[in-house]
C-alpha cells in the first residue's frame, strides 16, 4: 500500500488489449565453427568428457541398485537413486557458462547438477585455490582420503575428491561432503557453487530467490539457479516463488543502488515426465513449459525453450539469461527440454511409455550426438572418444572402489556416538550485534512512533496496583518493537518482510514506525504466499545473510508446511553442522475469528525436529526473547498471543528496561510462588491462571505456584520438577487442543522427571479437541479461571471440590471413543 504508487481508475479502465513479450523456442543456430573458434577444441572436449563422467556415475548407481555390483564391485546400495541419464547435456551445458561464484539449487535429480557445476569450477580455479578448499573441507580429512586411496595429480586430484565426496555421501558414510546427513538428494558443496539440492519437489525455487535476495542486497557477483522438473510447474510453492522474484517493487520503490529484478534463473529440466504422469497433455494446461513465463510478468521472464541434448545451445541460453540477471533485468525461465532415459526411479518400471518413445528418444542421445558432432568437425576422432570412455570409466571405478571400502569411507558410528545426529540439530550459537548501526532512512527519533514510544512507563501498574492504559504504559507489541528495532538498526544483514509490514506496520502494529527509518530493500510487503515467505528467508540466510519474517496468523502455519518442516527445519542437520539457517519466523496465534484463524499451532512446530519455539506472554519476554531469538544462528518459531499485544507488564517492578537485553530460550519463570500445586502455563494461559490463583487462595486456602513456560522448545524442566517437589501436583494449561499438544509432552515427561515427588497424575487443560468457535463462544473453548479451579479442587483436592464453574462436564473417555 505506498502512497507513492497511485491506483488511477482513469488508466485502469481504459480500452486496450495486453499483449505478452514473445518466448523463443528452438532458437540457436550458431555455426559449429563460431563455437569452435569461441571455445577452442580442448573445451569442448572436456563438455564430452563432463557428460560421460555424469553417465558413467549414474550408471554406477543404477547398476548397483539393479545387480548388486559395478564392475565386478560388490555393494548394497540401501538408499534412492533418481538418475539422469539422457539429461547429461543440460546440466553440463549449464554449467559451462556459469562461473563458482554463481549458485545452483537443485532438485531430488541432481546428481548431474551437481557434478557438472563441481567440474566445471575445477576447470576455472587455479590449483592453488582448488588445494585451499579441499584443504579445508574438515580439516583435510576427505583429501587426504582421496589422496590415500584414489589419487591424481592437479586437478584430476580435484575431480576425484568432487566425485568421491559426493559418492561417498551418497552411501552415506561420515567423510561424504555432507557427513552421510544429506544422502542422494541432499547433497551439496558450496566452495565449488553447488548449494543444497533438494527432495522436495519445486523446494529449490523460493530457496534459490531468497539467496538471489541476498546476493542481490550485498552487491555480491553471481547468479542464482532454481533448477528443478516440468512437473514443479504444477507446484504452487514454485509459482509462489517466481513471482516473490518479479515483484515490481524492485523496479519502482526500491532505493536506487538497490534497484533491479532478482538475479534467479528459473532452470526447468523439462523431460516431459513427472514421475508417470507426462505433462504435455495430461497434467498441465501448458503446451510449452516456457509458456508460463508470461503469467508472471510484462517481459515473460524473459522465457525460451532450448534443445536440452546440446550443450552448447544451453550454455548459449544461460550465458545469455546470466547477462540480463547480471543488469538487473531478472528473473529469468529456461524450458531446457530433454529426456531421463531411465525411470523415475531405480522401481520404475516405465509402464507409462513405450519402448517405441524410447528409441526415437535414444537417436537424441546427448553424448552420440555431441562426441558425432566432434568427430564430423575433425575435434576428435573415433579411436579418441572411445579411449575418453575407457578412461572415465577407470575413473569412477577408482573412486567406486574407495567409496565402497570402510577404510576409505567410514561409517558414520552412531552406536558409538547416540548423539551425534542430535547434536547437529542446532549450533546454539548467537550473534553480537553489530558495533555500528546500519544505514537508515532517519534517525529513530525523527519517526512520531518512536518518540510516542519512549514517552511511555515501563511497568504497567499505578501506585494502587490498577493496570495503566496500553496508550501509557510499554505494551507486550512494544516490547517486540523495541527488540525488531534494536536488532534492525544496528544489523544490516537482517531483513525484516511480510504480509502488510510496511506502510501499515504489521497486520498488529509491531512494526509501526519502521518504514519511517528504514528503506525498503530492508522493510517490505511481500505478495501473499506464505510459502514463497518462508522459502526466501531460508534461501536468504543460507546465503548468509538473516531473515525476520511474518505469517499473520499462526493457522497460515499450513500453507507453508514444507518450507517450515522440511526446509527451515533440516539444512543445518542435512549439512553436518555446515549451513546455519538465522530464521525468525513470526506467528500470531489469533482470536475472534475462528476456526481458521485462532488455532494454538505450538505443537505442531515443537513436534518438528531442527525447531526451536518461543511463546511469550509478558512484554518483558517477549522483547528479551525476541532479542535472543533475533541473535541466534538457528531457526525459531516466535509465536504472539493477538489477545495479549496490549497487554502491559506487571511481573517486574522495574519494568521493561528502555536498554537491549536478551533473555536465554529454554528457562521457565516463576510469576508467582505457591506451595500447594504448580500451575504450568503456556502463552496466554498464565492470566486465567493467575486469577484462578487468586481465588484458589481466597475461597479454599490454597495457594498456587505459576510458571510461565515462556518456551517450548528448548525446555529447561529444572524449575518445575523443583516446585513439584514442593507441592506435589502439576496442572499443565494451554490453549492448544488438548490431543497431541506440547502440554500433554510436558506432563509425560513430568511423570517420569518427578514421579515420586507426585501426590496424583499430571493433568492437561487444553482445549477441546474440536474447532475454535467464534468471539461470542471463545470463553467456552479457550481454558478459564474457573476451569482451572475445577481441576484443582477436583482432581487435586477433592475435599475442596464445590460446584463446577466451567463447561467442562464431559467424559474424557467417552469422548476419545467419538474422535474428540
Amino acid at each position: 500500500m505506498p502512497k507513492e504508487i497511485l491506483v488511477d481508475p482513469e488508466t485502469l479502465f481504459q480500452k486496450g488489449e495486453l499483449k505478452f513479450a514473445s518466448i523463443k523456442l528452438h532458437s540457436y543456430d550458431t555455426p559449429f565453427g563460431d563455437e569452435l573458434a569461441a571455445f577452442g577444441p580442448d573445451r569442448l572436449k572436456t563438455v564430452l568428457r563432463h557428460m560421460m563422467i555424469i553417465r558413467e556415475f549414474e550408471t554406477m548407481l543404477g547398476s548397483f541398485k539393479a545387480t548388486g555390483a559395478y564392475r565386478e564391485i560388490p555393494f548394497v546400495y540401501k538408499g534412492p537413486a533418481h538418475l539422469s541419464v539422457g539429461q547429461e547435456a543440460a546440466a553440463v551445458g549449464a554449467a559451462l557458462a556459469l562461473k563458482p561464484d554463481d549458485h545452483i539449487f537443485g532438485s531430488h535429480r541432481s546428481h548431474g547438477e551437481f557434478i557438472a557445476k563441481g567440474l566445471a569450477a575445477i576447470e576455472m580455479l587455479d590449483l592453488g585455490s582448488l588445494d585451499a578448499i579441499m584443504s579445508g573441507h574438515k580439516d583435510g580429512v576427505l583429501k587426504a582420503s582421496v589422496d590415500q586411496h584414489i589419487g591424481g595429480d592437479g586437478k584430476a586430484r580435484a575431480e576425484n575428491f568432487l566425485l568421491f565426496g559426493l559418492l561417498a555421501e551418497i552411501f552415506m558414510r561420515a567423510n561424504g561432503f555432507n557427513g552421510g546427513m544429506g544422502g542422494s538428494m541432499h547433497a551439496f558443496f558450496s566452495p565449488f557453487g553447488a548449494y543444497p539440492n533438494n527432495a522436495i519437489v519445486g523446494g529449490s525455487a523460493g530457496i534459490a530467490t531468497g539467496a538471489a535476495l541476498r546476493k542481490k542486497l550485498k552487491g555480491e557477483a553471481g547468479i542464482c539457479v532454481a533448477n528443478a522438473g516440468d512437473g514443479s510447474t504444477g507446484c504452487g510453492p514454485v509459482w509462489e516463488a517466481m513471482n516473490f522474484a518479479s515483484m515490481a517493487q524492485y523496479q519502482t520503490l526500491w532505493e536506487d543502488e538497490r534497484k533491479g529484478g532478482l538475479p534467479v534463473l528459473f532452470f526447468f529440466n523439462n523431460n516431459f515426465y513427472a514421475m508417470g504422469g507426462q505433462t504435455i497433455g495430461e497434467t498441465m494446461g501448458w503446451d510449452r513449459l516456457s509458456r508460463i513465463g508470461a503469467a508472471i510478468n510484462a517481459n515473460s521472464m524473459h522465457a525460451e525453450t532450448v534443445d536440452g541434448s546440446n550443450p552448447l545451445a544451453v550454455a548459449d541460453a544461460v550465458h545469455r539469461k546470466r547477462a540480463l540477471l547480471l543488469e538487473g533485468q531478472g528473473p529469468a525461465l529456461l524450458d531446457v527440454e530433454t529426456y531421463r532415459f531411465v525411470g523415475h526411479s531405480t522401481t520404475d518400471a516405465n509402464v507409462y511409455r513405450t519402448r517405441d518413445e524410447l528409441k526415437i528418444w535414444e537417436k537424441r542421445d546427448p553424448i552420440v550426438l555431441f562426441s558425432a558432432r566432434l568427430i564430423e568437425n575433425g575435434v576428435m576422432v573415433a579411436a579418441e572418444v572411445e579411449t575418453m570412455r575407457e578412461q572415465t570409466a577407470a575413473q569412477i571405478e577408482a573412486v567406486t572402489r574407495a567409496a565402497v571400502d570402510p577404510e576409505a569411507a567410514p561409517l558414520v558410528d552412531i552406536r558409538s556416538d547416540p548423539t551425534l545426529i542430535g547434536n547437529l540439530m542446532f549450533s546454539n550459537e548467537e550473534i553480537d550485534v553489530p558495533a555500528d548501526p546500519a544505514p537508515l532512512l532517519q534517525e529513530k527519533e525523527k519517526s512520531a512512533a518512536f518518540r510516542q514510544l519512549s514517552r511511555k512507563a515501563r511497568f504497567g501498574l499505578d501506585a494502587e496496583g490498577k493496570a495503566l492504559s496500553p496508550m501509557r504504559a510499554v505494551t507486550l507489541r512494544d516490547g517486540l518493537t523495541e527488540a525488531v528495532l534494536h536488532h534492525m538498526t544496528n544489523d544490516e544483514s537482517l531483513i525484516a518482510y511480510g504480509e502488510e509490514c510496511r506502510e501499515w506496520g504489521g497486520a498488529f502494529g509491531v512494526y509501526r514506525g519502521l518504514a519511517d527509518i528504514l528503506p525498503y530493500s530492508r522493510l517490505f510487503n511481500s505478495p501473499i504466499s506464505e510459502a514463497a515467505i518462508v522459502a526466501t528467508a531460508v534461501g536468504y540466510a543460507l546465503e548468509g545473510g538473516r531473515s525476520l519474517v511474518e505469517l499473520m496468523y499462526g493457522d497460515f502455519i499450513g500453507r507453508a508446511g514444507d518450507e517450515i518442516f522440511n526446509q527451515m527445519a533440516k539444512w543445518r542437520s542435512m549439512s553436518n553442522g555446515v549451513l546455519k539457517v538465522p530464521v525468525v519466523l513470526r506467528c500470531s496465534v489469533g482470536s475472534k475469528y475462528g476456526a481458521q484463524h485462532s488455532q494454538d499451532w505450538t505443537a505442531l512446530t515443537a513436534h518438528i525436529p531442527g525447531l526451536k519455539v518461543i511463546y511469550p506472554a509478558t512484554p518483558y519476554d517477549a522483547k528479551g526473547l525476541l532479542a535472543s531469538a533475533l541473535s541466534s544462528d538457528d531457526p525459531v518459531v516466535f509465536f504472539e498471543s493477538q489477545r495479549l499485544y496490549d497487554t502491559v507488564e506487571q511481573f517486574r517492578s522495574d519494568g521493561v528496561p528502555q536498554d537491549y537485553y536478551r533473555i536465554p530460550m529454554g528457562e521457565p519463570d516463576i510469576k508467582r510462588t505457591g506451595e500447594h500445586v504448580t500451575i504450568l502455563t503456556i502463552g496466554p494461559s498464565l492470566y486465567p491462571a493467575l486469577a484462578a490463583a487468586d481465588e484458589l487462595h481466597q475461597l479454599h486456602g490454597l495457594s498456587a505456584e505459576i510458571i510461565d513456560a515462556r518456551s517450548l522448545v528448548p525446555f529447561n524442566y529444572d524449575k518445575v520438577i523443583e516446585s513439584v517437589k514442593k507441592t506435589g501436583h502439576l496442572l499443565v494449561v494451554s490453549e492448544a487442543s488438548e490431543r497431541g499438544s506440547f502440554a500433554m509432552t510436558l506432563s509425560s515427561n513430568m511423570t517420569r522427571f518427578a514421579y515420586e515427588h507426585l501426590k496424583a497424575a499430571p493433568r492437561v487443560l487444553g482445549s477441546p479437541n474440536w474447532i475454535v468457535p467464534g468471539a461470542e463462544m471463545e470463553s467456552t473453548y479457550f481454558p478459564q479461571a474457573g476451569d482451572i479451579i475445577d481441576v484443582v479442587t477436583s482432581d487435586f483436592y477433592p475435599e475442596k471440590k464445590t460446584n463446577r464453574r466451567g463447561v467442562r462436564t464431559w467424559d474424557d473417555r467417552q469422548l476419545a471413543k467419538l474422535s474428540l
